[in-house]
């Protein structure tokens, strides 16, 4: 075994906790039970590690040996921290509230769904007042369902924080009923780039054999529909977009005029709207708008802009 194998399988093993070395190494099913029971763990760490490179060093591990190692402790690692996080998370909430019943599942996604049923200090808890919780490893990110009772709120993103090692918790403005979608957008999944697509010169012929068929058809503003088709392309894309079913646009503006007279001129508090976008698909309504001749070409950034800001709630403020 050549010296950066040994290197390699030394510092693997340092970043192992001892808890899980013994556990790692028989996973790993190379060296023999009758070795990895001649392992002392009472010792330090670097001592640890060199005593398991001598064993690997004996059988010749390759860098084929060395990778299956690091992979496998990478998840016993992730694993040991899922567990850990479930059990914090538990802890924290039994320890808050007396009645509260938690159920996990584990997902093939790294992710951990989470049950919450909430009861009272003198009621079990409620079966059908639930409040759903996705915890994704290794990201900073949290999907929380409705919660019906809003005192548990602070309960529950201590724990999150807490049991998810976190500094400080910040809600998203960003709702939806499909969890993929939020996924995208949050994760950076939902991806903008793309290549400019133009007419490629056999759909230009097909279009000027269409032109010469019936020379009664008269095909208006097509350089116009061809910039709606361009620009659209542009901010949109050519793929289905994340699915969402609303925007909500709270607007606060002051009366100006130059002119002192007037019942509003004296007028200080600002005017404030409420406006709703509403579809079962709402970004793909958006995207079909200008094309479809209901809207200008571009939208308006405030419209576009929500996948890459990933929220659908905004207040706009005049400076």
């Amino acid at each position: 075994m050549d010296e950066i194998v040994a290197e390699f399988i030394r510092r693997t093993i340092l970043k192992i906790p001892v808890a899980n070395i013994l556990k790692i190494l028989k996973i790993w099913n190379f060296l023999p039970e009758s070795q990895l029971e001649t392992i002392k763990l009472r010792q330090n760490k670097e001592s640890l590690s060199q005593e398991v490179v001598e064993l690997c060093q004996k059988k010749r591990a390759s860098l084929k040996e060395a990778a299956i190692l690091d992979i496998i402790c990478e998840e016993v690692v992730d694993l040991s921290d899922m567990e850990e996080f479930k059990d914090s998370f538990k802890k924290i909430l039994q320890r808050a509230l007396r009645n509260v019943h938690i159920s996990f599942r584990d997902s093939e996604d790294n992710s951990v769904w989470i049950r919450i049923a909430w009861g009272t200090p003198h009621m079990k808890p409620n079966q059908y007042k639930t409040t759903y919780v996705v915890y994704h490893s290794q990201t900073p990110f949290v999907f929380v369902s409705h919660c019906r009772i809003k005192r548990y709120i602070p309960v529950l993103c201590q724990a999150l924080m807490t049991a998810g090692r976190y500094h400080k918790i910040r809600q998203m403005e960003l709702q939806s009923l499909y969890l993929d979608s939020l996924k995208a957008i949050v994760f950076k999944q939902y991806n903008q780039d793309f290549e400019t697509c133009y007419l490629t010169p056999l759909q230009e012929r097909n279009f000027e054999t269409e032109l010469d068929m019936d020379p009664r058809i008269i095909h208006e503003n097509i350089k116009e529909k061809e910039r709606i088709q361009r620009v659209t392309q542009e901010t949109f894309g050519d793929y289905i977009q994340p699915r969402l079913e609303f925007a909500q646009y709270k607007l606060e503006t002051k009366f100006k005029t130059d002119s002192k007279k007037g019942i509003l001129a004296e007028r200080e508090e600002p005017f404030r709207c409420l406006v709703k976008f509403s579809s079962p698909h709402l970004l793909e309504a958006l995207k079909s708008l200008a094309p479809a001749g209901i809207a200008d070409a571009p939208l308006s950034s405030l419209l576009t802009c929500i996948p890459h800001k990933a929220k659908n709630y905004f207040t706009i403020r005049e400076k």
